[in-house]
């Protein structure tokens, strides 16, 4: 596994990235960059006081159309876009939408309060794309067809086409794209941020603990639940990991990330590991010459967003984006 805090130069770090992305595709699978044709449709959309809420369909490959709800405020001509991951919630994109489950968790229908156009699709197994008779987040049929691949990967490949999605929107800039996640949705928020440099704001609640340190690592591939990374199980009894999500964050510099985490109360209630992880990447970004655009912040409210962590993330995005 790379050591970080013994890089000396920008240039050490370009090579570095190299293995470190190699490591990270070995374990998760095919990430496919190919484009395609997303065939947008708007299916309908109700106006409300300050934006108009969406819902839109589109390829994310070349058999399946997914839905998403799409944000557009009111009386900007180029706004910063958000995409908005939800957490593993078996409502899918409606959470952050606003339409069902936790209403803190809304955060597409807040940031078009907010004045930014905001994207919440499904991910696959969960809203609309629950197969039929199956759970929420049941992947067995995914692996079934794709036996060298990982729902992480899965999930990573139509977030990038949910960035493609900004591109069509007349109404984004796409030189300010975010991206916004809690639980499941900071994984992957902070995936996308390592693999797509369209991001440049990301802020992530509650997205991880890091393996090494894990007292359950095998946490990552579940059978009774959402299988989202197999391969790792190959590194679990050893403990010998090919990387660690401080090289995920490293991966995302120099484009702002915020950690946020909860200090108890929650499944990844380990401070001192997320604290780690993001001192080590810290290295990479200041030797990128962007020391403060990688920080921490942590609460004791269990699994949760609560609304001073929103604000803090308000000020993040309102910072960088």
């Amino acid at each position: 596994m790379v050591d970080l805090t013994k890089l000396k130069s920008p240039s050490d770090w370009t090579a570095v990235r190299g293995e470190i992305e190699t490591a990270v595709r070995t374990v998760l699978g095919p990430i496919s960059k190919e484009a395609i044709d997303l065939q947008v449709k708007t299916v309908d959309e109700v106006d409300f006081r300050g934006y108009t809420r969406r819902r839109i369909n589109y390829f994310v490959d070349n058999w399946e159309r997914i839905s998403a709800w799409l944000f557009i405020p009111e009386g900007k001509d180029e706004a910063p876009g958000i995409l908005c991951c939800h957490q593993q919630s078996p409502q899918g994109k409606d959470e952050p939408a606003g339409l069902e489950g936790d209403p803190r968790m809304a955060f597409a229908q807040h940031y078009a309060e907010l004045g930014y156009v905001t994207l919440a699709p499904d991910c696959i197994t969960a809203g609309d794309r629950v197969i039929s008779r199956a759970k929420a987040y049941d992947a067995k049929a995914y692996y079934k067809e794709n036996p060298k691949g990982s729902i992480a990967a899965k999930m990573l490949v139509d977030h990038m086409r949910a960035l493609d999605v900004f591109a069509e929107v007349k109404r984004v800039d796409a030189a300010r794209i975010g991206v916004i996640g809690h639980g499941l949705g900071a994984f992957n928020a902070l995936l996308l941020s390592a693999f797509d440099d369209r991001i440049q704001a990301c802020v992530a609640s509650c997205g991880f603990t890091r393996f090494t340190t894990d007292k359950e690592p095998a946490r990552w591939a579940r059978s009774d639940g959402l299988l989202l990374i197999p391969k790792i199980l190959d590194y679990v009894q050893s403990g010998k990991f090919p990387f660690d999500w401080e090289h995920i964050l490293a991966m995302a510099a120099p484009s702002p990330t915020l950690i946020i985490t909860a200090l108890s109360e929650s499944e990844f209630a380990n401070p001192r590991s997320c604290q780690k992880a993001v001192s080590m990447a810290a290295k990479v970004y200041k030797l990128l010459g962007a020391p403060n655009a990688l920080d921490f912040y942590g609460h004791h409210d269990g699994h949760r967003i609560t609304p001073e962590a929103l604000e803090v993330a308000d000020e993040w995005f309102e910072r960088w984006l």
